[in-house]
């Protein structure tokens, strides 16, 4: 499209007949993304404040529309990629996110942790490694001080603060740990999630890891232990599960022991976000992330 056309149209939409207005600015919102760059550069020459107001909106709806068929692509992904279900969701904070920039700091930890790590090490032994590369070398930590900002809840703005939620530093963890053949996954437990070592059976699929035609005995044993990232990496074991379910009085559940899906990930993360959009009273970002959880609710 030719700038002058579009300038025409944005000189329509404070024309008095709204079926005009409407019909202008859909007709802009279904040029998508590329019509983006033209409106922002358009914006700031725009006299007219009713213009410049309607400008922004469509600057805004067309972004949420293009992030929301992103989730729904990656939602029908075959692997869905965590990093990039994080990377969508970092979209939220910041729409010209640059992919680079968090592939180079990710590989920075990695390569950390390569330059030590010995494949002949237990797994105990790597978690330790990984632990001192992630903890003490770049200093990550869990943010006790402002934990429902939403800051903690973005890739990009964990990994630059060094600081976040208990998701958000074990999907970091668990990113540098799986580029490096060591299988640590998630486990969405109620309140507080972690990670799971995984025992090496055929890496990386682990195909059969949640095959509920396992016994519950079975399922359990395939992960060797547990990985606290918000607490510096701290191991332990199913028993201090069962002891932390007990104290929130919450019943046993094998789903709270075992590897989760990245969909979880990604909706507890979106789940996180509503409640904390909700505190800072940023009603219109809240309102974006319960559109993405209706995605999720509707694409399961």
């Amino acid at each position: 499209m030719e700038i002058s056309e579009l300038k025409n149209m944005i000189y329509l939409l404070d024309d008095s007949d709204d079926r005009v207005v409407s019909h202008v600015e859909e007709k802009i919102f279904s040029l998508g993304l590329r019509s983006i760059p033209l409106l922002e550069s358009l914006w700031p020459e725009e006299e007219s404040v009713v213009r410049q107001e309607r400008i922004v909106e469509l600057i805004k709806r067309i972004r949420q529309n293009v992030l929301a068929e992103e989730l729904k692509y990656w939602l029908n992904s075959s692997d869905q990629d965590l990093l990039d279900g994080v990377f969508i969701i970092n979209k939220i904070l910041d729409p010209n996110i640059d992919r680079q920039v968090i592939e180079n700091q990710l590989d920075k930890i990695k390569l950390d942790a390569w330059l030590e790590l010995n494949y002949d090490l237990t797994s105990f032994e790597k978690v330790k490694i990984l632990n001192r590369i992630f903890f003490e070398v770049h200093e990550f930590t869990g943010d006790t001080e402002t934990y429902h900002n939403s800051k903690n809840s973005f890739l990009s703005s964990v990994l630059d603060r060094k600081k976040g939620n208990p998701i958000s530093l074990a999907v970091i963890y668990s990113i540098v740990a799986q580029r490096l053949n060591i299988p640590i996954y998630g486990v969405n437990l109620p309140q507080h999630f972690i990670l799971g070592y995984v025992k090496d059976l055929e890496w990386p699929p682990l195909l059969r890891f949640n095959d509920e035609s396992l016994s519950r005995e079975s399922q359990y044993s395939d992960i060797l232990f547990y990985i606290n990232p918000f607490n510096s990496g701290l191991i332990f074991n199913q028993d201090n599960i069962h002891k932390f379910l007990k104290q929130l009085k919450l019943d046993v559940k094998v789903d709270y022991f075992k590897i989760c899906e990245n969909r979880d990930i990604i909706m507890r993360i979106l789940r996180n976000l509503e409640v904390s959009f909700s505190k800072e009273n940023n009603h219109s970002k809240k309102e974006q992330v319960r559109q993405l959880i209706n995605i999720m609710n509707k694409e399961n």
